[in-house]
């Protein structure tokens, strides 16, 4: 078993793998990370056993990406409220025991396509509630000198499961129902959530949540006094505005990624690759951060951050070796990390504890509605301009937002970073 707490003099990851709570948070976070893509996996193969009205026979992926998506847009802020009322530790547990449960209703009800969708939409709509609690946890279970070690092994588990549960979900899942039969699949991302649950009562949060906290819930009013807390904390504002850049810049190169892959003399179907080697540059700067974290304080992290894609994004376009596009999505990946990890360790430590559900919440709710636009408008503008005209124009963007943010919030982030 680990030790309660880490030992005061202790950092990087060494103290956090001492830290029993937060490692048990950590477990079932990689627990659900790993389900909710394996769900989605397994979302996109149940639609050839599922009805469909004949409208819908070419839309039944967009449909159920569309149902996947939208509770992110809708119930983003609302999630974050409800978790600044209640207790994190079981707003976890409940939440991926009611998806454990809507994954069991799956084999039972009938195969209707309409059916799949609003369990997918209900699924989803509860993973909106797990997220901001998760995230507003961190900080009440690890000291401020270890949320840059905290936050990293959470980016580098987030893209593990991304990759991990992408490429090993649907030979995964053909095992197990080989191996098991007829709706062993979802028993099985069921089983998962549940485990996750389990864990979740291993977990110690002291949190402030009084009796008329509890009570006294007013939604609209609540809303607005988290906007005003944004529009006041320069820092958490400008932090968030640049993590939904940086996750509106990969946005628009998941798109790009077909005609990138071409480029560079990879199959269009290919474009993984591109993701994968991002991926691994995330990762592999988020372990760096994490474990020798202290050693880069008061670096200008976010400003290298972004020039660093900003130069991948315009060397893109004159690149036509598989090797030197793999090596640049490596390096884009890796100045992903030096903005990502920073920038949540900075509305970690700069949130106040009563605020933490609605700015995470908020954030999510953000980010998701900004995603949207650059899914929507990179194919038409590439087709429009072209390729290498779309990248020079996000290098020049990124550079632009990336100078901005550090001239706004290097004063102050450094005090907290």
């Amino acid at each position: 078993m680990f030790p309660a707490q880490p030992p005061a003099l202790e950092s990087g990851f060494r103290a956090l793998l001492k830290n029993r709570a937060f490692m048990v948070l950590w477990f079932g976070q990689l627990l659900s990370q790993v389900a909710d893509k394996v769900f989605f996996v397994l979302l996109i193969s149940l639609l050839e056993s599922y009805q469909s009205p004949q409208m819908f026979e070419n839309s039944m992926r967009s449909a159920v990406m569309m149902a996947f998506t939208l509770p992110a847009i809708l119930f983003g802020s609302a999630a974050g409220i409800f978790v600044d009322r209640f207790p994190k530790k079981q707003t976890m547990i409940a939440a991926d025991v009611i998806r454990a449960i809507l994954m069991l209703a799956i084999p039972l009800l009938p195969k209707q396509f309409f059916i799949l969708l609003v369990i997918t939409f209900l699924i989803s709509s509860v993973t909106q509630f797990f997220a901001p609690a998760e995230q507003a946890a961190i900080p009440l279970l690890v000291k401020r000198e270890n949320l840059m070690s905290a936050n990293a092994l959470f980016t580098t588990t987030m893209m593990g499961s991304l990759i991990v549960g992408f490429a090993i979900g649907e030979p995964l899942l053909s095992l197990i129902r080989t191996w098991a039969g007829e709706d062993s699949q979802e028993v099985f991302v069921a089983g998962l959530y549940l485990v996750a649950a389990a864990s979740g009562f291993y977990i110690n949060i002291k949190e402030k949540i009084t009796r008329k906290s509890k009570l006294a819930i007013h939604p609209w009013h609540d809303f607005k006094e988290g906007l005003s807390y944004l529009w006041k904390n320069r820092l958490v504002r400008n932090a968030m505005i640049q993590l939904t850049t940086l996750y509106s810049v990969f946005a628009a190169l998941t798109v790009l990624a077909f005609s990138l892959a071409e480029r560079i003399g990879l199959k269009p179907t290919q474009f993984g690759f591109l993701l994968a080697a991002a991926g691994i540059g995330l990762v592999l700067g988020a372990g760096v951060l994490g474990h020798w974290g202290d050693r880069f304080h008061h670096k200008p992290l976010p400003l290298i951050g972004f020039l660093s894609m900003a130069f991948v994004l315009a060397v893109f376009t004159f690149t036509e070796q598989i090797w030197l596009g793999l090596t640049l999505s490596a390096i884009l990946g890796l100045g992903a990390s030096l903005i990502g990890v920073p920038m949540q360790t900075a509305v970690h430590a700069s949130t106040e504890e009563s605020m933490r559900g609605k700015v995470f919440g908020f954030q999510n709710n953000v980010v998701n509605i900004a995603l949207s636009l650059p899914l929507a408008i990179a194919g038409p503008l590439t087709d429009a301009v072209g390729l290498r005209t779309v990248l020079i124009g996000m290098s020049a963007v990124v550079a632009v937002a990336g100078i901005w943010a550090w001239q706004n919030t290097r004063k102050v982030l450094q005090d907290v970073i």
